[in-house]
């Protein structure tokens, strides 16, 4: 873009708020991948990640002038467009219809006639998002990408290291630790209502 070299992102950003095309081309072209590789990690269908997409460049673009840091574009891009990938997620679940088969009609499953299953299953995962919403934004957005997310079980650290902004080497031991803190939440939970009844 520049003979002198690379411009920064604090200075691209000053520009294409002030209207520069150019610059705001160059900070598509740097952080497009980022933005796509947030929407894979959330495992998007296609046209929400495209909607997303498209979502997350156009409130950078609305709210570009009013950036506190502008060296820090590429954080608050991720942010925003992990902010955008969720809130299609929740949008989705509330659209999606409810199947109580789901809950009780699970092949293998011993408990499969016993109708206290889905109020059983209901009460624990009720438990459970308890404990989960207790925990650090951090926390919560670690295990929703690690475990809650994870395709078949298995995440991708490279995907997540990048919907995250986080080093690769920090994921498994931040997971490990947030795993111990969302344990502890449900054990003081379930001695609690112990002590309560």
């Amino acid at each position: 873009m520049s003979d002198s070299g690379p411009v920064d992102d604090a200075a691209l950003v000053g520009k294409a708020a002030g209207g520069d095309q150019t610059a705001w081309d160059e900070l598509v072209r740097r952080y497009s991948a980022r933005v796509w590789a947030i929407c894979r990690v959330h495992r998007l269908a296609p046209a929400d990640a495209a909607d997303v997409f498209q979502q997350t460049w156009l409130r950078v673009l609305e709210n570009l002038d009013s950036l506190r840091d502008p060296a820090k574009f590429g954080g608050w891009i991720g942010t925003t467009c992990r902010n955008e990938a969720l809130a299609a997620i929740r949008r989705a679940r509330r659209a999606q219809p409810v199947d109580e088969a789901w809950l009780v009609d699970r092949p293998g499953d011993p408990e499969e006639d016993d109708p206290e299953l889905p109020f059983l299953v209901a009460d624990r995962d009720a438990e459970l998002w308890q404990a989960f919403r207790r925990l650090g934004r951090r926390c919560r957005d670690v295990l929703r990408v690690l475990v809650v997310e994870a395709e078949d079980g298995r995440p991708s650290y490279e995907l997540a290291a990048a919907a995250l902004g986080m080093p690769i080497g920090s994921l498994g031991p931040t997971r490990g630790r947030c795993l111990t803190q969302l344990r502890r939440f449900l054990t003081e939970g379930i001695h609690g209502a112990g002590g309560n009844s």
